[in-house]
């Protein structure tokens, strides 16, 4: 099963490329849910869950749509005293889980979570407190990259999140990976020149993918999809809508 969507549904600029203008922002998330079938739930990383929020929006959301989180920065970027913070994330996502609607966890850790022993031991700790949630693991810095990595994914049950984004030291390269159940893709943009010298985060995915570019991924995606049980591919490039055109494009692609 391969589910397309794009990273987020929530923005103010989609108004006009994709949200009528007048459309009240209570009715982005059903109007959203008309086309795509799944999205990634992008606030938990700035704050936790609440579950109150997370059953409305699955209240508004029709049978077979499925959410996938993102971990709370706590979990991926603090790391100090973590139990109390997953106990709350898991929390906030039961009214999810329940009503059949999480796809699985996105833990997205920044480019300065390196390839230590230490922070091996972290994504262990990371599998047992998410006590049995699905749960995909996004790596910023290419030193992960290598086959030790996806060896401690497997033994974990977790899943590697495949990313396109600019070709640049340091980064991620587009290779497509599934170590676990769910097999995950996300498209950020190649807007090199933006990724690291920005004034502000938008910028960073300001970019339109050629048909191209997206076509290098059709294969690598149908290999994902006969390995894992499920493979969500989101687009991330949402400046002024131009995720939801690459989410239709790969629809398209992958139909065809």
């Amino acid at each position: 099963m391969i589910y397309v969507g794009t990273s987020g549904y929530s923005y103010d600029d989609w108004v006009g490329p994709f949200y009528p203008p007048g459309l009240p922002k209570r009715e982005w998330l059903p109007f959203y849910a008309r086309e795509f079938a799944a999205t990634e739930v992008n606030y938990t990383y700035y704050r936790l869950p609440v579950a109150r929020t997370m059953a409305a929006m699955a209240e508004k959301t029709p049978p077979g749509f499925v959410f996938t989180v993102k971990a709370s920065q706590e979990l991926t970027h603090g790391r100090e005293d973590p139990d109390a913070a997953f106990a709350a994330f898991r929390a906030g996502l039961v009214p999810l889980a329940e009503a059949g609607k999480l796809g699985c966890v996105l833990a997205q850790f920044p480019y300065s979570f390196h390839a230590t022993g230490e922070n091996r031991d972290y994504l262990r700790l990371f599998r047992e407190r998410m006590d049995g949630l699905a749960t995909v693991i996004e790596f910023r810095n290419r030193a992960w990259v290598q086959e030790a990595t996806f060896d401690l994914l497997r033994e974990l049950g977790l899943g590697y999140c495949c990313v396109d984004e600019p070709r640049l030291p340091g980064l991620i390269p587009p290779l497509a990976v599934a170590t676990g159940p769910i097999a995950y893709v996300r498209f950020h943009g190649r807007n090199a020149k933006k990724w690291w010298q920005h004034e502000n985060a938008y910028e960073r995915y300001d970019y339109t993918y050629a048909e191209e570019e997206l076509r290098e991924w059709g294969p690598k995606i149908r290999a994902l999809d006969a390995a894992a049980e499920a493979t969500f591919v989101f687009a991330n490039n949402h400046w002024q809508g131009q995720a939801v055109t690459t989410a239709r494009q790969l629809r398209l692609l992958l139909d065809a």
